[in-house]
């Protein structure tokens, strides 16, 4: 491994860690704080976090710099931001590690990584990798050829403004999805959703028009569904060195996910369950395409043949990534060691048991309904093995207020979107 230049100015050994190196994360979100915390954990330090507002369980927090920055969420605005504050850094003797929470700041990192790099360690991919991968039909055609199970797929150009979608191909319910979810992060219509479950001919050909009628002008996916619940999803993560080998591995099968309009998909609590089948898939992708970093996969076990379904890869550390530190590797140690200190991380498994637990047991045990899997995971809860990444005791009794109200505020929204609802749970791929 080698290290990037910023680091290497500063840091050449773990004991400079502390004194030289600055996280500046990028979002407030779950994951955002669990990078502020994770560092904290590793290395005693404190972070930079910028955000567009105030999010109170991660701005409670004494160990981050929480900055609001009005237009971060802009191009030119953050691009600009960080590097006054790489020349900031520098003038104090200090490097940044850029580290985001969402896609977009992974696409806006690499795709800046060049000019960052004068001084930041840009832990992401290059540019022209990311862009490929990240658009769902190439991932797709990438993987029918490496001959790794996707569902049954077609592809519809929005920006095409003649284009057609013939609804009678398709058995219902079925899946509907943006293949680039940078670009739809900009597109505004009634009725956004992360991802659609489709349910009749009608609601598909209204998704497709409000596509076309927006900003969005890249492709609209639609796939088969699989049969299952939440619990048939799973969530890879690897960490890849320079040659494409995976070092560390962790998978987790989810129990629930987040079944607000505007969150599904996002795991709220994760199973520590390995299928090495599938690890080898997505290791083979990655090794593939010569990818170097963190990447996270989400598939969905078929019981109709057997196999995970995969359905994209995911250019960083996704929103869960903590279950990797529950699994017995702290993940931002990965970013340390082989990007700033240039170290060789040893092959290991971060398979630890571990429960990722973002909602109260009462959700659990209202809402799974596979018995053994719902008995399995209360039992985790009731030993101390269930973990929710926002619960750090050495922060500030503010943090663990707020902490405390986005955990138990699950119990409402799951009221509201599935107990209310009759108990339908829309499982989302």
């Amino acid at each position: 491994m080698s290290q990037q230049p910023a680091a290497a100015r500063y840091i050449h050994s773990e004991a400079d860690v502390a004194e030289h190196l600055v996280p500046v994360i990028l979002g407030a979100d779950i994951l955002g704080y669990t990078y502020v915390r994770s560092f904290h954990e590793a290395y005693g330090i404190t972070s930079i976090l910028l955000a567009t507002a105030d999010v109170k369980v991660t701005s409670s927090s004494r160990f981050c710099d929480y900055r609001i920055v009005e237009g971060v969420d802009q191009e030119e605005t953050l691009v600009a931001y960080l590097s006054d504050l790489g020349r900031e850094l520098q003038s104090q003797g200090k490097v940044g590690i850029l580290v985001g929470s969402g896609d977009w700041y992974a696409r806006i990192f690499s795709q800046h990584k060049p000019e960052l790099m004068e001084w930041y360690v840009v832990p992401y991919i290059d540019f022209d990798l990311l862009d490929e991968i990240t658009q769902k039909e190439r991932f797709y055609a990438i993987c029918e050829e490496l001959d790794i199970p996707i569902p049954r797929t077609r592809i519809y150009d929005c920006a095409d403004p003649t284009a057609t979608i013939d609804t009678s191909e398709f058995t219902y319910p079925c899946i509907a999805k943006p293949s680039n979810s940078a670009r739809y992060h900009y597109a505004e219509f009634p009725g956004k959703k992360k991802i659609f479950e489709v349910e009749t001919p009608e609601e598909l050909e209204r998704i497709f028009r409000a596509l076309q009628d927006s900003i969005y002008d890249r492709e609209l996916i639609v796939q088969e569904f699989i049969p299952g619940d939440d619990d048939g999803l799973r969530s890879i993560t690897l960490f890849t060195d320079e040659s494409g080998d995976v070092r560390v591995s962790a998978m987790g099968r989810v129990v629930l996910q987040d079944h607000a309009p505007s969150a599904i998909g996002n795991p709220v609590c994760i199973l520590g369950e390995r299928d090495e089948s599938a690890i080898e898939a997505a290791s083979r992708f990655l090794k593939h395409v010569g990818y170097h970093g963190f990447a996270n996969f989400d598939c969905k076990y078929d019981p109709r043949d057997g196999k995970n379904k995969f359905f994209e890869v995911n250019t960083r550390p996704g929103r869960n990534t903590y279950y990797m530190t529950l699994g017995g590797v702290n993940f931002v140690t990965l970013f340390v060691r082989d990007y700033v200190l240039g170290e060789e991380i040893p092959v290991m498994r971060a398979d630890k048991p571990f429960v990722y637990a973002c909602v109260p047991p009462k959700v659990v045990r209202k809402t799974v309904k596979d018995v053994a899997l719902r008995d399995k995971v209360l039992a985790m809860y009731k030993d101390g093995t269930a973990r929710f990444p926002l619960d750090y005791a050495p922060d500030t009794v503010r943090h663990q207020f707020w902490a405390s109200v986005t955990y138990y505020h699950q119990i409402q929204k799951f009221k509201k979107y599935v107990w209310d609802t009759g108990g339908k749970q829309a499982a989302a791929d």
